[in-house]
């Protein structure tokens, strides 16, 4: 009989206390980054709190995934080499990895995942990362079902793929704008987001067919709608972006994920969690009311025509109605959404820039600014009105929000000495305790409810009583307080063995001899920022190996930027939508800064392409 497909639900941790939360609303495993190179500056964590995390989660058997993956200078791969050893050390399930030098060097015997900057879109690439040792692999955002049904036929590694978040416009690894104009490298976690800045769109002939949109920014990720069909495509491990979002979107997005996830696995005898436990929330989760630039499925069902956010890189949130009458420090609104009292709303002013108030005090319909004389100056008569900030959605989610429990069945029975109490969990864990108390009669006919009632009172631990069996030969007495010791002393005995029982997946064996890379050259495309990714390179085949674009070593225009967001597409000036027309470059201008679009109408991609502006001195140890 075949085993059923495993499936996980994996949510961001800007912190230990952010993961514990994300582990409490249903998570299978966690994302943290540790105290370096994780990728996301802001975002790092000491051993101490990745230790802490790991307790909680392996009570529940929940992976906590540590993110190692900027690429590194030679004089950083002994720094990361030590975090891999001490992420071991804390509890660490897996390591999330880009540069491949770190392959070359003494890891602990840990899993590794190969992050989404490996930008893995061909099964060749899939392919080859399970050979070098890669355990799962996180797919290229960009991918269509038809594209994963393809890696998935040829890896047994465990596919993972972003369901929710901010989506980076470019090819994720392959994006060099922020470097070429600050110095800040996306590679090394230190993004300025130059995509979510205005810019103007000038045709071959210098004709503006856009003037200040935010053309490079696109909506968020949301494949609530898709979850079956990426199941069934041989995506096992969903990924919530968002390891610098606030707790309460973890809270909210990641309950929602879990609902939907569990109403396919129970329906589907063929699929099972990651993790053990069921969530009980306590607010209804709504991922629209947390942060979100609007919602795109992006390329999982093809190209579509609606995936970028031009008006606002931020969060202009839910319609809410027009205002519909203007007074002396109030104005009045239509729809039939509740406003609330500290609710935020915005609208788009008439240079087409978000606007926000917070509003005062709301009395039905009309509404009182918190600063009527600046609130009240762009709003007129048929203003649409979008809510930002929901007051008492947002209190929801301050207080404790939701509880997971472990089902377990308890079964009391009799000894010579006393009683004893075993109890088993929904994994087939089982702990005993035992009490000496002599056997006397009951003292009512009602003895054995109040026992079960007794054995039941759990809420103290992550435990719930699915089943409470009395195997006794007649009714007895046991008192409360007996009782209750004999009850915790098992629960303790059992979170005990669950602890004991847990085993962290071994590293993947490489294959030997060396798996040959699909390509024979390596541009600056390719990342090699140290010696040892050089090697690892040169060891499987590659002859040709360029430096790194942050090597700065690229003289003049190169490609800055790769994706699937086409803005001859938006326009509507696609060769595929109108004959005749050729894919000339176009020009995206801000400022002084000009930087050409190229189209590559054969894979359907746009380049960006520029300079590198910040000369800075060549790196520490790369090769000329």
């Amino acid at each position: 009989m075949q085993r059923p497909a495993v499936l996980e639900l994996l949510a961001p941790a800007r912190n230990a206390d952010f993961g514990i939360e994300a582990i409490n609303h249903g998570a299978d495993a966690v994302y943290v980054g540790g105290p370096a190179f994780g990728a996301r500056a802001g975002a790092d964590n000491g051993m101490g709190d990745i230790e802490r995390l790991a307790v909680h989660a392996h009570r529940y058997g929940v992976r906590v995934l540590v993110a190692l993956n900027t690429i590194l200078r030679d004089d950083e791969l002994e720094p990361a080499r030590r975090i891999a050893w001490q992420a071991w050390e804390a509890g660490a399930d897996a390591l999330i990895v880009q540069d491949m030098g770190l392959l070359e060097l003494d890891l602990p015997p840990i899993q590794l995942h190969a992050s989404t900057q490996c930008d893995i879109r061909s099964a060749e690439k899939a392919r080859f990362l399970e050979q070098v040792g890669f355990s799962q692999l996180v797919l290229a955002r960009e991918l269509s079902l038809p594209e994963i049904r393809d890696i998935a036929a040829h890896t047994s590694a465990t596919l993972e793929f972003f369901s929710h978040g901010a989506l980076c416009v470019s090819y994720s690894g392959q994006c060099y704008l922020s470097h070429a104009h600050t110095g800040r490298s996306a590679n090394r976690g230190e993004c300025s987001q130059a995509c979510r800045l205005p810019y103007s769109l000038a045709d071959q002939d210098g004709q503006v067919l856009a003037r200040d949109r935010h053309l490079l920014s696109l909506k968020d990720n949301d494949q609530s709608a898709n979850l079956r069909a990426l199941i069934d495509a041989g995506i096992r491990s969903f990924k919530i972006e968002g390891r610098l979002k606030d707790l309460g979107y973890v809270k909210n997005v990641t309950a929602h994920y879990r609902r939907l996830l569990d109403g396919i696995i129970d329906a589907d005898p063929g699929l099972r969690r990651g993790s053990s436990g069921r969530c009980t929330f306590f607010f209804e989760p709504r991922p629209e009311k947390t942060f979100n630039r609007g919602a795109t499925d992006y390329f999982v069902r093809s190209r579509q025509a609606d995936i970028a956010a031009f008006h606002s890189p931020t969060f202009v949130g839910e319609a809410v109605g027009r205002v519909t009458r203007v007074g002396a420090g109030w104005f009045e609104i239509d729809g039939t959404a509740p406003i609330h009292n500290g609710d935020g709303l915005c609208h788009f002013d008439d240079h087409h820039q978000l606007a926000g108030l917070r509003i005062n005090r709301a009395e039905g319909r009309r509404l009182f600014p918190a600063e009527p004389a600046r609130d009240l100056a762009g709003l007129r008569p048929g203003t649409p009105l979008h809510r930002n900030h929901d007051q008492e959605f947002t209190r929801a989610l301050e207080k404790k929000s939701a509880e997971r429990r472990i089902g377990v069945a308890l079964r009391l029975s009799e000894t010579p000495a006393g009683y004893a109490l075993q109890i088993t969990d929904e994994d087939g864990i089982s702990a005993r305790a035992e009490l000496t108390y002599p056997h006397e009669p009951a003292r009512s006919a009602a003895a054995a409810d109040a026992l079960r009632e007794q054995l039941g009172r759990l809420g103290n631990t992550i435990l719930a009583a699915t089943a409470i069996e009395l195997d006794l030969p007649a009714p007895r007495f046991i008192p409360a307080g007996a009782l209750n010791g004999l009850r915790r002393q098992a629960c303790e005995a059992l979170e005990a063995a669950r602890l004991a029982a847990w085993q962290r997946p071994p590293r993947a064996v490489p294959a030997d001899p060396p798996a040959p890379y699909p390509e024979s050259d390596l541009t600056y495309l390719g990342n090699v920022y140290n010696h040892q990714a050089r090697a690892f390179y040169a060891r499987h085949g590659v002859s040709l190996i360029e430096a790194a674009f942050e090597a700065n070593q690229e003289k003049g225009a190169v490609s800055l930027m790769i994706t699937r967001h086409c803005l001859r597409y938006s326009f509507n000036l696609c060769p595929k939508q109108v004959k005749g027309i050729r894919p000339d470059p176009m020009t995206l201008v801000r400022g002084e800064e000009t930087l050409t679009l190229r189209f590559d109408c054969k894979r359907c991609e746009m380049h960006v392409v520029g300079k590198l502006k910040i000369a800075r001195r060549k790196p520490y140890g790369m090769p000329a």
